[in-house]
């Protein structure tokens, strides 16, 4: 009997039994000839992209079983079950989208631009319309089921493509967030000060960390979040340093002077402290004077943005343990116990002018914006406080030690 191609008949019954057996007959002839549509799917891989040809020849029994679903799937939407385009819905079975999810993430492990493997799925696309077009022209489909094949074909592989990009994209993050992990565990352990080189060298072979000869740590104040910011988008090649008391990164070879330049610009506005550059192994102890330049910043003693250590290791050294300093400063300073406030300020005052003037009584006077007749004034009481102690050399190292690195 003749097959209708206009509309139900007269009681709608038996027109919906011969498209259904249409529909029946193109999808068992789409699956018969799915090895002619893969072999010319590989041909057309084969010149520039012979890896997918290869993976279609290795894995041809997993790739027809997962095609004659595309087809059943791409039959059941001809009939009226398409989602129009964009709609977030995924067509057919989730097997599939979950296996193109899997194929993405693969792409993107084994180093694949992910706009390769989207332009080998048009050729797949283009193949397999010339094939499911052909074959509904020789069954006598109608052009519109010819034109509902079309859009059901490409918005399939759209939706496949579509599957393959959110794998690859996961993938990407998942390795960004392992290798910021493993970022994280090299800068601890490099910190530890008890790793082995072997240790070292294989964990920033797994994270692709370059060696240098010197790196210091980079500080911010760990309340301050612009610093904290810039620090995180810091040159790649920085390690994060991130704990609860210590926000920051190692960066290597600060030291050389077009690297340091730069560093000096990406830092502008963190407020941040360089520690000086070290071999890897005294890292720990480079890190623990930026941690004293910080404390230092942050009570006015230091300035600068950013701060070098480098360029402040007497002030560090001097102010390190503050415990140390205030007690050399009121045993040095004991002459000045028993003059009341104001005149034990200007006392002080004057002798740290003095010190670092080395007794030039003009600039002491500019400094402490004072005539330098009250310069010789003020002299003249510190000498008679401190007697010889002025003129003793490890009595003025002692002084200097204790006043000279003041705010």
């Amino acid at each position: 009997m003749e097959r209708p191609y206009g509309g139900l008949g007269l009681d709608g019954v038996g027109d919906v039994t011969v498209i259904g057996s249409d529909r029946a007959r193109l999808e068992a002839t789409l699956i018969e000839r799915l090895d002619a549509l893969l072999d010319e799917v590989s041909l057309g891989l084969a010149e520039y992209w012979p890896d997918y040809a290869d993976y279609l020849e290795s894995d041809r029994a997993d790739i027809t079983e997962a095609a004659a679903l595309f087809v059943r799937r791409l039959v059941e939407m001809s009939d009226g079950a398409l989602p129009p385009p964009g709609d977030p819905r995924q067509p057919g079975d989730e097997t599939v989208h979950l296996v193109f999810e899997q194929i993405g993430r693969q792409q993107q492990q084994e180093g694949i631009d992910l706009n390769r493997l989207l332009t080998a799925f048009q050729l797949g696309a283009r193949v397999a319309w010339r094939h499911v077009a052909a074959t509904a022209l020789e069954l006598g489909e109608t052009p519109d089921t010819l034109a509902l094949l079309a859009d059901t074909v490409f918005v399939f592989v759209n939706q496949l493509s579509f599957s393959a990009t959110r794998g690859y994209l996961q993938a990407q993050r998942d390795d960004s967030r392992a290798r910021e992990r493993q970022r994280e565990e090299l800068a601890e352990l490099l910190l530890s000060g008890r790793a082995s080189e072997a240790a070292i060298r294989s964990a920033a072979a797994q994270c692709g960390w370059r060696i240098p000869d010197r790196a210091a740590a980079v500080l911010v104040d760990s309340d301050d979040s612009a610093g904290r910011q810039v620090l995180d988008h810091l040159r790649a090649d920085s390690l994060p340093i991130r704990r609860a008391d210590l926000h920051g990164a190692i960066v290597p070879d600060p030291h050389v002077r077009g690297r340091r330049d730069d560093l000096a610009r990406q830092l502008q506005g963190a407020h941040a402290v360089v520690g000086y550059a070290v071999p890897l192994e005294r890292l720990p102890r480079s890190t623990e004077v930026a941690q004293v330049a910080i404390e230092l910043r942050s009570a006015g003693i230091l300035h600068g943005d950013p701060v070098f250590a480098e360029e402040h290791l007497d002030t560090v050294i001097v102010h390190r343990d503050r415990g140390l300093i205030e007690a050399l400063t009121q045993q040095v300073l004991a002459p000045l116990d028993e003059l009341n406030e104001d005149a034990r300020t200007r006392l002080t005052e004057t002798l740290t002018a003095w010190l670092h003037r080395q007794g030039n009584h003009r600039a002491m006077a500019a400094d402490l914006s004072i005539h330098p007749q009250t310069v010789r004034y003020r002299l003249h009481q510190l000498q008679d406080l401190f007697g010889e102690a002025l003129d003793d050399p490890r009595s003025r190292a002692r002084l200097f030690l204790a006043l000279g690195w003041r705010d």
